[in-house]
């Protein structure tokens, strides 16, 4: 988990659902459309968002991620995501 993983986490939290583009124009934070979606599909990997739905590059926060940001979560105990997984 890096800073940008729970700025993204966070944002979901309060507009329950959106893209990698809108995100990185939104977050207080540096950075490109592309960086936060590939975050944004890591994140997926390990359940802490999902698609809205199948094929979908909008997200949401799961049950998992919520319990992250509210402490009762440890992301060392999820899978570690792949970066050859990644789409383009």
């Amino acid at each position: 988990m890096c800073t940008l993983d729970e700025r993204i986490l966070e944002h979901l939290a309060d507009d329950s659902w959106s893209s990698p583009l809108h995100i990185s124009r939104v977050i207080k934070f540096d950075a490109s459309r592309g960086r936060v979606s590939e975050r944004c599909q890591l994140l997926s990997q390990v359940g802490l968002v999902a698609p809205i739905f199948e094929g979908s590059n909008m997200y949401e926060i799961t049950r998992e991620g919520q319990e992250y940001l509210d402490g009762k979560l440890d992301v060392e105990t999820r899978p570690t995501p792949s970066t050859q997984a990644l789409q383009s």
